[in-house]
């Protein structure tokens, strides 16, 4: 059965429907929409990973590439981008094993925009990552041309 609610009013709709959960009601809550929205998260933990690993993977693939372009705002994105991946993964252990396929994922967009933000074509950089995970996080890791 549809909730007009949630089509009108989403977040009246979730304090509706944590209400029915905290008090028990099971049966009055909207359970069909409750798990697609419970599935919908776990795919934005997912979507959070990848887009960092992209933002990472541009920023050492413009380090390594450029080095004449290499500023603090690069450095520090890095940092930032390091710390956060860390944090999410020690909030989501479970996304650990996603790690491999989030990284081929976001490799790919990763060198469309460094293309796009250094000038350079995109068969400048490699096919692969040239990064593995422990690398790119290692705050020691600056690569070189």
């Amino acid at each position: 059965m549809s909730n007009p609610l949630y089509d009108t009013d989403f977040y009246g709709w979730v304090n509706q429907q944590a209400q029915l959960l905290r008090s028990g009601k099971f049966t009055e809550a909207d359970m069909d929409n409750i798990a697609e929205e419970v599935e919908d998260m776990g795919k934005n933990l997912i979507r959070m990973l990848e887009s960092r690993l992209e933002i990472l993977l541009i920023h050492l693939l413009k380090w390594q590439y450029q080095p004449s372009h290499r500023g603090k705002s690069w450095r520090v994105t890095i940092v930032e981008q390091r710390l956060a991946l860390a944090k999410h993964l020690r909030k989501n252990p479970s996304l650990k094993p996603k790690v491999p396929s989030a990284i081929t994922e976001s490799y790919a967009d990763a060198i469309v925009r460094a293309s796009v933000e250094t000038g350079l074509p995109k068969n400048s950089f490699p096919e692969t990552c040239p990064y593995r995970f422990e690398e790119a996080m290692d705050e020691n890791f600056w690569p070189e041309f």
